[in-house]
């Protein structure tokens, strides 16, 4: 095991062109090299090397279930025959409504394997949601030839909603379903290895339905060259991982490209082996995620900060674990939202104090529509907020939007655009070709490109305030949560007001700890208040309009999935809360100030 972050990034080497009209070209020196033809050519390919390597684990009682790369192969190619003998094809693809398993897996290498797209779907629109609108606009624009749920009562309603579509269930009772177990063990014929001779790189291998943090969800088409050539990159700066397959403990969702793409993706491209974690980062099922750390010691682990919220507690008060968790990580991960200082901080000195040796907290970028890799911060000196640089093979543009510079992406990774929606696909790249992200950057130095790229919030988030000065959403929005460190998350509001405010829900583990509030307070409890007056004090001592926060309200409501609060990925959408939620900024603001909302003490 090498003993630095030096043996486990490959040196970045950066080029930059700065343009006439102000715009800065940076791409990697390093050139991207040969990718496979789709992701199925590198999963057969793992299964003829090590077919009785394990592939993915999941939960049975208090132990783990495994399969093998061999027989995922065996049950993928049955099912790829099952849905070739059903008429899937490029224009039915495979609809997947449940969560990650034993089941989900198969069936994207089925549907991998036979050039079908397949379409997996947020759990929380088939659980969450009570009308299930969603759906029925994805199915409509879609037209999936099947779909598979893992079980049928739980799956009923969102079944309901796909219409004629053929449904498969893999536990359960459900007329006219067919079972998943028995599609799986078809016998393959010539017309699986038709189908797989076929494939090539601008195969879709699945459409991804995302809004981001605005706008209405977008069938993102991800071809095999995207997901592959993003593999290759990612093994050019991470090079352990040709020698050292990956072992992951995860539960980031397949129906996300975090998950699904890049983690999942990078399993299948190094011959690893992905334990599906059933917890998630909220109080009631992180112990799930927990027990598997200490069943489980991962090579590389990747979550969002608000995993990472959750585990650092953890990790400080329980020795044990923090040592079975370091005890052969090489690098810590984070994506899709930014990482509080504090909780950077912390998370640093557990890994210095229990690790004996340095193990990187590193981050990068991309969207869905990048694969998702378009950068990474693979260099021991990159600080909290480093987005890094770019992959091999990624161009990137920063081009000025109005006082910010608005990341571009041109490259294989990129998506050639939106399934059904040639209106939405016209409008997401500049006359370049460069793939138009909405999100901004900056140098972390102006002078080294190769010190990576700072991310700057999103261009549709900030705000001005009636001064005419504007105000950073992204970047306000998690100094606020660093600073008060019992919010679970918040938005910024302020738009042509004299002040900037916040509406905010609790973190009621975080309260207790932090606040010495009870699990069963009120949001107008005298302790939780004077905790956050008083932080918020600390906070506003930073000189200028845009970096204070003034006001604070607490809400008790969470966001709400079908009113478009949460993202496919599970995070607030600014916009959608503040329109849905505009009485509640009215009491924010109002004069004289309502009781209700905090402000510095």
């Amino acid at each position: 095991m090498p003993r630095t972050a030096l043996e486990v990034f490959a040196r970045p080497r950066i080029e930059a062109e700065r343009r006439a009209d102000g715009s800065v070209l940076v791409r990697s020196a390093e050139p991207l090299g040969p990718y496979a033809p789709s992701m199925a050519h590198l999963f057969r390919a793992g299964a003829e090397r090590h077919p009785e390597r394990m592939l993915a684990a999941e939960r049975d009682g208090d132990g783990w279930s495994a399969l093998t790369w061999g027989a995922a192969r065996e049950r993928a190619d049955g099912l790829a025959q099952a849905l070739l003998d059903r008429g899937l094809g490029p224009e039915r693809p495979l609809m997947v409504l449940s969560g990650n398993s034993h089941a989900h897996l198969v069936a994207t290498l089925a549907a991998y394997t036979a050039g079908v797209p397949v379409l997996p779907v947020s759990t929380a629109y088939s659980l969450l949601s009570r009308d299930h609108e969603r759906i029925r606009a994805i199915v409509a624009r879609c037209r999936p030839g099947m779909v598979l749920a893992d079980d049928a009562e739980r799956f009923g309603p969102a079944l309901d909603a796909t219409g004629d579509a053929l449904a498969v269930i893999v536990h359960g009772e459900r007329p006219r379903a067919l079972r998943f177990a028995e599609l799986a063990a078809t016998r393959p014929g010539p017309a699986v290895e038709r189908a797989f001779a076929a494939l090539g790189p601008d195969t879709v291998a699945k459409l991804l339905f995302t809004s981001g943090s605005t706008g209405e969800p977008k069938g993102v088409i991800n071809t095999h060259r995207m997901l592959c050539s993003n593999q290759q990159a990612l093994g050019q700066v991470w090079p352990f991982l040709h020698a050292e397959p990956p072992i992951l403990v995860d539960w980031l969702p397949w129906s996300h490209t975090f998950g699904a793409n890049h983690n999942l993706g990078q399993v299948l491209a190094f011959g690893g082996t992905l334990h599906i974690d059933d917890g998630k980062p909220v109080a009631a099922l992180f112990g799930r995620t927990v027990s598997a750390l200490r069943d489980v010691r991962p090579t590389v682990y990747y979550n969002v900060p608000a995993g990472y919220a959750l585990l650092a507690p953890r990790l400080e008060e329980d020795r044990d674990l923090a040592e079975a968790f370091f005890s052969r990580l090489r690098f810590m991960f984070y994506a899709a939202a930014a990482l509080p200082e504090g909780l950077w901080a912390r998370l640093r000195a557990v890994a210095d104090d229990v690790a004996g040796r340095h193990v990187p907290l590193t981050a990068s970028w991309g969207t869905t529509e990048t694969a998702p890799g378009a950068t990474t911060a693979h260099f021991v000196s990159a600080r909290c907020g480093c987005i890094g640089v770019p992959l091999p093979g990624v161009t990137l543009k920063l081009a000025p939007v109005g006082e910010k510079d608005e990341l571009r992406v041109a490259g294989p990774n990129v998506t050639p655009g939106y399934h059904g929606d040639a209106a939405r696909t016209a409008a997401a790249f500049d006359r370049e070709g460069f793939y138009r992200t909405g999100d901004a950057a900056c140098f972390a130095d102006s002078q080294d490109a190769g010190q990576g790229l700072m991310f700057d919030g999103r261009l549709a988030e900030d705000f001005k305030l009636m001064s005419g000065t504007w105000v950073t959403v992204g970047r306000l929005r998690t100094s606020l949560l660093s600073a008060t460190g019992v919010l679970r998350d918040a938005v910024i509001a302020g738009h042509d007001r004299d002040e900037v405010g916040a509406l905010a829900w609790l973190d009621r583990e975080a309260a207790s700890r932090l606040a010495g509030v009870g699990a069963d307070a009120a949001l107008d409890d005298p302790a939780l208040r004077a905790h956050l007056g008083a932080r918020l004090a600390a906070f506003n001592r930073e000189p200028g309009s845009s970096t204070r926060v003034e006001r604070l309200l607490l809400l008790e409501e969470s966001p709400s999935m079908d009113a478009g609060e949460i993202t496919d990925k599970g995070y607030v959408n600014q916009r959608a809360v503040l329109e849905r939620r505009r009485a509640d900024v009215e009491r924010l603001f109002a004069h004289p100030r309502d009781p209700a909302v905090v402000t510095p003490a």
